[in-house]
């Protein structure tokens, strides 16, 4: 063997012994395989995204079914009807005397209570019930919606008497009060005629304003709450037979 053959072959076998360092070492330090997670990923629910801390009094996060128009069922056909309605009660003298009469002339209401009166005054709520009429809300304590804070409106509007009809203090909504409103599974209830009978302007005009003002279907608001209600009680006790003798009935509201 000459020396330059020996040179090459020694070259050759350096060269080898260099490579197959090199291979050991980059597979000494290859990353271990990722393990299988599709057979537990299937099986495992994922963590729900962080939510924000809920406001005081807030709206339900999934809002009630909106209630239903609570005249309708009354406004097919050719009927001739007219809805009473009486705010501010349930009154201990004045509320009894509404029923009375009410009842004398075949005729039932919806009575918008106040959820202070009603604690004030136990009872009254199941009388009026029991003699066929209805009840809506008219909030707690009878504050201007328009005019409190957010916490406060949501509260007079959620947590005031049980109903599906709500009807605004003083008829004082916007876009806020009418979404609590839904928000609560209510519908805002007002009214077609307003004889003023909270201003005690005398039995014969509070005829006179309804006889003059109330049309098929209408809404008729009265008071049985709030004050002395003799002019109220006398005027519907002379309505009632005028209005029935025209062919109107008087059913209360679906509420």
């Amino acid at each position: 063997m000459s020396r330059r053959f020996a040179a090459f072959v020694a070259t050759g076998v350096a060269l080898a012994v260099v490579a197959g360092s090199l291979l050991v070492l980059a597979l000494g330090h290859e990353p271990p395989p990722r393990p299988a997670a599709a057979a537990t990923q299937t099986s495992v629910t994922p963590s729900p995204m962080p939510t924000a801390t809920p406001t005081l009094n807030a709206p339900p996060s999934t809002p009630h079914r909106p209630a239903p128009n609570p005249t309708a069922a009354f406004a097919t056909g050719n009927k001739k009807v007219l809805f009473f309605s009486f705010d501010d009660g349930p009154d201990p003298y004045w509320t009894p005397k509404v029923l009375q009469v009410l009842r004398k002339h075949g005729a039932h209401a919806t009575f918008f209570e106040l959820g202070a009166m009603q604690t004030a005054h136990p009872g009254l709520r199941e009388q009026v019930l029991a003699a066929g009429n209805t009840i809506g809300s008219h909030s707690i304590t009878h504050p201007q919606l328009t005019a409190v804070p957010a916490a406060k409106r949501h509260h007079e509007i959620f947590d005031g008497p049980a109903s599906t009809c709500f009807r605004p203090p003083y008829g004082a909504s916007n876009p806020k009060v009418r979404a609590d409103i839904k928000a609560a599974g209510k519908v805002q209830v007002l009214w077609d005629v307003d004889p003023r009978d909270w201003a005690r302007p005398g039995t014969p005009a509070i005829v006179h304003n309804i006889m003059t003002h109330a049309h098929n279907h209408n809404i008729i608001l009265l008071h049985d709450g709030g004050g002395n209600r003799a002019q109220t009680v006398g005027a519907l006790d002379k309505v009632l037979p005028l209005l029935k003798a025209q062919g109107y009935t008087f059913p209360a509201m679906d509420c």
